[in-house]
């Protein structure tokens, strides 16, 4: 099927969603990872603009924090309506930004629906305690107030969801929303905030000022995290970026959420059902084009299967079809752009200098998109855990290094600073609790029989 150019496209897309039209050729260039081409300009917002948006944000707390949570709830429930209505709309939107595959582009907005679903439920449950009280006659209560402003800061490789999930409980919860979103997927949001105006519209005695979007690179952020009338900055990212945000809104004794990288590992016991297994593997390695925080980048295996689990992945994601994320066949879109790509090569380099084997890794269909960077899932084979291990590398690159006991694979597992998600794939109940025990896997998410 002949796909318009994703220029075109694009404004198509913006213009169904709502979103007045961009400048052709003024303001910041928007390049789409598919061809790696202009898709649209956007204007970054100036220090004036994001100070007024920060005023009009804590004005808008004063009245929203009195209206009653339910009544909060309406709104969210109405912004899930509108995002059904667009969901297809705004999927292929985030399929040309962001380059993922048609149907993870769908799967990132139905969980903006999700979390609108969960938030309206919340908003008829923001309930705390009674407890009793050492003194006759008194007991104390526990009520939970508004905070004020919160400012989302959200990378490129999620760049509609990770919003929803903090601005939909933000906003049953009597809070305001700024948004930032990545410099490199700004069209999303620009859509997103045009579809949420409709349910706020509907809505119609939402105060102004109550969601808005600032668009801007690095100072932009930096300026959100230093100001002193944004009660909580939750930030999505890079653990660069997180190193830069957190002692900003530390400075002030702001609060902050922080979602940064993952250096995930998978453990593969003799007991595994190695069907189930590859299959686990090479989603959650070569999907979204190991752009997730959740990418699969580590495999740990039993020295009894590592060579035929590697030989099984090696030749799966040889076979991955890799192109346009738009064509249903397509399994592996594009890296986001050159700069992902040269921390791809750097890394496969540094396997190479350790010691390690590298198969893939080939850069693809070049002389159809000479300015788009499509390449082959990597496999680095190690015969012990090396440094390079220790980095994550925003690419399909998975390292995969053999273990003799339970033990040392828990504790190769462990051995990263990094700590997000983990799995392990058994049939062994025992090597699963053991996994799962405060013994085991160090990271927030641990899985069983299922890929992080």
């Amino acid at each position: 099927m002949s796909q318009p150019s994703p220029a075109a496209h694009a404004r198509d897309l913006l213009s169904k969603l709502g979103v007045p039209a961009l400048p052709a050729d003024a303001g910041q260039p928007v390049r789409g990872p598919i061809d790696g081409q202009v898709l649209t300009h956007v204007t970054f917002d100036d220090a004036r603009e994001i100070g007024a948006k920060v005023s009009e944000a804590r004005h808008a707390f004063e009245t929203w924090r009195t209206v009653p949570a339910p009544r909060r709830g309406e709104l969210v429930r109405l912004f899930g309506e509108e995002l059904r209505a667009a969901k297809a709309d705004l999927a292929a939107l985030v399929t040309l930004e962001a380059g993922k595959i048609a149907s993870e582009a769908a799967g990132e907005v139905q969980e903006m629906i999700d979390i609108c679903d969960f938030a309206v439920g919340l908003s008829r449950q923001l309930h705390g305690l009674t407890i009793a009280s050492e003194r006759p006659g008194h007991a104390m209560r526990e009520t939970w107030h508004p905070l004020g402003p919160v400012a989302v800061i959200s990378a490129f490789n999620f760049p509609v969801a990770v919003w929803a999930w903090n601005a939909c409980l933000a906003l049953v919860c009597g809070d305001p929303v700024i948004w930032k979103p990545s410099e490199k997927t700004p069209l999303t949001a620009l859509a997103t905030h045009a579809i949420l105006q409709r349910a706020l519209d509907r809505f119609e005695d939402a105060p102004d000022g109550l969601c808005a979007v600032i668009q801007g690179g690095r100072d932009a952020g930096e300026r959100l995290a230093r100001d002193p009338r944004i009660a909580l900055v939750s930030a999505t990212g890079s653990t660069r970026m997180g190193r830069a945000v957190a002692p900003l809104v530390a400075a002030r004794f702001g609060r902050s959420i922080l979602e940064l990288g993952g250096n995930n590992a998978m453990i593969v016991t003799p007991s595994a059902d190695l069907s189930l297994a590859l299959r686990a593997i090479v989603f959650s390695a070569a999907g979204t084009a190991g752009q997730r925080c959740t990418s699969l980048r580590r495999l740990i295996v039993h020295e009894s299967l590592v060579d035929k689990v590697a030989d099984a992945v090696d030749a799966a994601f040889q076979r991955l079809p890799v192109g346009d994320p738009r064509e249903i066949t397509t399994l592996l879109g594009p890296l986001i752009d050159k700069s992902a790509y040269d921390a791809f090569v750097e890394a496969m380099n540094q396997v190479r200098a350790e010691g390690g084997t590298v198969s893939g890794g080939e850069r693809l269909l070049i002389d159809q998109h000479p300015d788009a960077f499509y390449v082959r899932p990597a496999l680095a084979r190690l015969a012990a855990p090396a440094p390079c291990m220790q980095r994550e590398t925003f690419a399909p690159l998975l390292h995969v290094v053999p273990y003799s006991d339970f033990d040392e694979a828990v504790a190769i597992q462990n051995d990263v600073p990094q700590g997000l998600s983990s799995c392990i794939m058994t049939n062994d109940v025992r090597e699963a609790e053991a996994f799962l025990s405060a013994a085991g896997s160090d990271c927030g998410i641990a899985n069983v029989n299922i890929g992080p």
